[in-house]
């Protein structure tokens, strides 16, 4: 990776009297079915998922007399020559990232370094993290400006961890546009932008609430289109930016005052980008928000689903989902041009006998191509963790797949998570469901003029990844039949970008569950479960190879 310093203006309100070089490193991923890590292969340059939104703002923070180097360890790991350039090291992280970020600060440490950790992780869980130097709790705001005078005083290691934790938060309509010009975007799978912070939702199993709150904040239309012009300044970069808001319509009336802001850029350059976002299911009651996506080029919508079955929707009070009807709403969505990936949470004290065959049937019905299926988490700073905490239900065995102690037999709930990915993810029914939304979905789509989209870089990559596909899925794979009928299938009402899309996600999908089966990969993109190489293989892999 290229590494340059910080460009452009930068936010911060501490004067400064040393230069102190800043190295900002961003933690290896957790592999897991919506990271999309076997598709990268298939495509021309891509070797990370998504760019780390929190720490490249962070990063355009610093002082502008502050050299900042960015890492991302999905890309290459930091060497002996960065930290030797470095005088202090900026982490930040998922609790899933927790050992990768503990592994960081001990080869910082051996460098001599200091290390300070800000993010979701140490905001929510202090307390896993008595290795690192300094912890920034909470969002943005004058705990930043406090660490920012600290490492102005000094670059030595502290004798005892230092905590700065955030009262008063810098508004989002303040926020810098994010240090993107210090990373390579064209080795990414998708962009990221947030527009809004925080989801006025309390489902029990979500601690967005306690950290971000749940009145959403917000930034202004100009900052949202800023932010895409910086992102374009990068020849090559990935045609899809990914909203990475908790929930896009957290505040409606602002989402729906934005969208004709991002309409009008996307007409002013050639519609050069397209879009996908995170949205509570009841979406679907709002059809005025939903045309201007379909105009902006929205083409996806991750859905937390969880589950088909009311009662525990009520029991997680998960009721938006309730409030409108599940199948009725994904057809919605779908006639919006919009195709939906569905998280999924099994191991929920509601299940029941007939639970497996009840999602079996969802995924059937619904015709969702993508699930993500994992078990119950706790994660802290939840209703869900201070209920099981308070029960005694909190697992600590590092050898099972959940920190949940279930209702039902550990080994029948792990059994059923794995016959449910087996079915969700066998090719035949896969590409079935793909097929549905060439009909259902993707002739909804708006097609608008392709200037902006009609250069060397993006055809390139097209190109790239029909001939990879084409080798590795249809003509090395035991999967490759149903794949070329559905190549067909599509070719045939000229939806050519349906086959890229498909192609590259089934892949990694049905490798990744085949992965999962063999007991290669947790059963949770949270689980913490440490995989060795001597995994027992899975009893039955039939279902996923029946259509070679």
């Amino acid at each position: 990776m290229v590494l340059t310093e910080a460009e452009g203006p930068v936010r911060s309100s501490v004067p400064v009297t040393n230069r102190r070089r800043i190295l900002c490193v961003f933690p290896r991923y957790t592999p897991a079915f919506g990271t999309f890590n076997h598709a990268y292969r298939l495509m021309k340059g891509v070797r990370a998922f998504m760019p780390p939104q929190g720490l490249l703002l962070i990063a355009a923070c610093m002082p502008q007399a502050w050299p900042v180097r960015f890492i991302d360890e999905n890309m290459r790991d930091v060497t002996e020559a960065d930290l030797a350039w470095s005088d202090a090291v900026l982490v930040s992280g998922m609790h899933v990232q927790a050992p990768q970020i503990h592994d960081i600060a001990a080869r910082a440490h051996a460098a001599g370094k200091v290390v300070m950790l800000g993010g979701p992780s140490a905001s929510a869980s202090p307390e896993m993290y008595a290795d690192i130097d300094y912890l920034h709790i909470g969002e943005m705001g004058d705990a930043t400006d406090a660490l920012v005078a600290r490492l102005d005083e000094s670059v030595a290691r502290p004798a005892a961890q230092l905590r700065f934790e955030t009262k008063d938060r810098l508004p989002l309509h303040d926020f810098p546009i994010p240090a993107y010009d210090l990373i390579p975007l064209k080795n990414y799978l998708m962009l990221t932008l947030q527009f809004s912070s925080g989801c006025p939702y309390l489902c029990e199993f979500c601690d967005i609430p306690n950290l971000y709150g749940r009145q959403p904040r917000l930034k202004t239309p100009a900052q949202v289109t800023a932010e895409l012009d910086a992102m374009r300044k990068q020849k090559g970069h990935p045609p899809v930016v990914y909203f990475v808001d908790d929930n896009f319509i957290g505040n409606r009336k602002a989402a729906k005052d934005m969208l004709p802001h991002l309409l009008a850029w996307q007409r002013q350059h050639g519609y050069p980008l397209q879009f996908a976002c995170e949205a509570t299911l009841n979406i679907a009651k709002q059809p005025e928000i939903l045309k201007l996506m379909r105009e902006c080029l929205f083409l996806g919508v991750f859905v937390g689903i969880e589950t088909p079955e009311a009662d525990a929707l009520k029991a997680m009070r998960k009721n938006q989902n309730i409030a409108v009807p599940m199948l009725e709403s994904i057809k919605t969505l779908n006639d919006y041009g919009l195709e939906v990936t569905s998280g999924i949470i099994l191991g929920l004290d509601t299940d029941s006998d007939d639970t497996e065959t009840r999602l079996k049937d969802f995924i059937d019905i619904s015709r969702i191509p993508m699930l993500t299926i994992n078990l119950l988490q706790a994660l802290p700073k939840t209703p869900l963790w201070d209920r099981l905490n308070a029960a005694g239900r909190l697992e600590t065995d590092p050898g099972l797949e959940s920190n949940v102690r279930f209702l039902r037999p550990y080994d029948e709930v792990v059994g059923m998570w794995r016959r449910c990915i087996a079915h969700a993810n066998d090719p035949e029914r896969l590409f079935a469901r793909f097929r549905h939304q060439m009909d259902a979905t993707y002739v909804n789509r708006v097609i608008p003029p392709a200037s902006g989209r009609l250069n060397w870089s993006n055809l390139s990559s097209a190109l790239v990844l029909a001939v990879r596909l084409v080798l590795h899925v249809g003509i090395l794979s035991d999967y490759r039949k149903p794949f070329w009928r559905a190549t067909r299938y599509a070719l045939r009402r000229g939806q050519i970008d349906a086959v890229l899309g498909m192609g590259f996600i089934a892949h990694h999908l049905i490798q990744f569950t085949r992965e999962a089966l063999r007991g290669e990969q947790n059963a949770s993109y949270y689980s913490t479960k440490r995989r060795t190489a001597s995994a027992p293989p899975a009893p039955d892999l039939a279902p996923l190879r029946k259509s070679a």
